[in-house]
């Protein structure tokens, strides 16, 4: 029998540091396939803001909580090992939500379970430019933010993984992108290499002023953090621009819900539009975004930093990382 080693959720952790606190891993033998699951060797792990909410016992977020003393669940890549499900044959490298473990068994209805094209040069990318991340940017710019060419777009955590990759879909889409991002070298990391036309430290600038110097508005802004970011730039939109938000990292530290904007007001004296979108309520989509999104990776204009971690056992200390923002680009753990 196959052995399985995996981090399991003991406690719901406080805050966004000491997860050794509240997570444990354990090993066992991997018990017979059910009759549709597949068995993946998982060869990397996606590290996603997003999972922290389901570590809260909240139960109004958008996903249920997972219950204490199960498996972390997270996005995995790796090999088919075995399979119950004539759909995936051992073998086939596939992509979905499995668990933090080496060994990952899944139902591919319920968690998204694709295989995936190997043609592509860098494996990372099916997290990275053709992932999950990549669509949250190009439907949150594209289609539900709608930018148009020659609008300003401002990108929250603009140097993280969704928000580089939302810089460079609307500069792709021919909008001018303000990028706000947490230091003077994420900043250079978002003009020099995503080519952000303007980059804000928000830990050593006023965002709100330095959005105000925008010339005629922020036409749209692409939201992963909410809090004291969404009220700096509310005020700086411009009449009729859009929010759309796909993150709250302001609020996930906490079980506490976050609190609304202490400038929602702006929202009807520039008549904005906000809206709130998730990704896997889009994953049927997938194969459509595809084409646009490889077309950009081959030709260089959408391009991902990875920060890579080696081994299972270092789990904890990578996503530590990419939630206190110590990390730049995309947070992914090789095993």
């Amino acid at each position: 029998m196959t052995l399985c080693r995996y981090w399991r959720l003991d406690r719901h952790p406080e805050g966004n540091t000491e997860f050794a606190r509240f997570l444990s891993l354990h090993e066992e033998q991997c018990p017979a396939l059910a009759a549709g699951e597949v068995r993946i060797a998982v060869e990397w792990l996606s590290m996603d803001a997003g999972t922290r909410m389901w570590m809260s016992p909240r139960t109004d977020g958008y996903q249920p909580p997972l219950p204490l003393g199960a498996k972390m669940v997270g996005l995995v890549l790796g090999r088919v090992i075995a399979s119950a499900d004539p759909a995936y044959p051992e073998g086939a490298l596939v992509r979905g939500f499995g668990q933090w473990a080496n060994v990952a068994t899944v139902v591919p209805a319920l968690t998204g379970l694709e295989i995936v094209d190997e043609t592509v040069a860098d494996p990372r990318q099916h997290f990275g430019a053709l992932g999950m991340n990549a669509w949250t940017a190009y439907v949150g710019v594209k289609e539900v933010a709608a930018v148009q060419p020659g609008e300003w777009l401002a990108v929250s955590a603009a140097a993280g993984a969704t928000g580089s990759l939302a810089c460079q879909v609307g500069r792709n889409l021919g909008a001018r992108v303000i990028g706000i991002a947490g230091g003077a070298e994420k900043c250079r990391y978002l003009t020099e290499e995503l080519g952000v036309e303007i980059a804000i430290d928000y830990r050593g600038e006023d965002v709100e002023a330095r959005l105000a110097q925008v010339t005629g508005g922020v036409n749209a802004f692409f939201d992963n953090v909410g809090g004291p970011i969404l009220d700096a730039v509310l005020p700086n939109m411009a009449h009729y621009g859009r929010v759309a938000v796909c993150g709250m990292i302001a609020g996930y530290d906490t079980d506490a819900p976050l609190p609304g904007p202490a400038r929602f007001d702006q929202v009807l004296m520039r008549r904005l539009r906000i809206e709130g979108f998730f990704i896997p309520d889009f994953l049927e989509r997938g194969a459509e975004f595809m084409p646009q999104l490889r077309a950009w990776l081959d030709a260089g204009t959408l391009a991902v930093r990875f920060d890579e971690t080696q081994g299972l056992e270092n789990v904890l200390a990578a996503y530590e990382r990419m939630l206190t923002g110590r990390s730049t680009g995309k947070v992914v753990v090789r095993l």
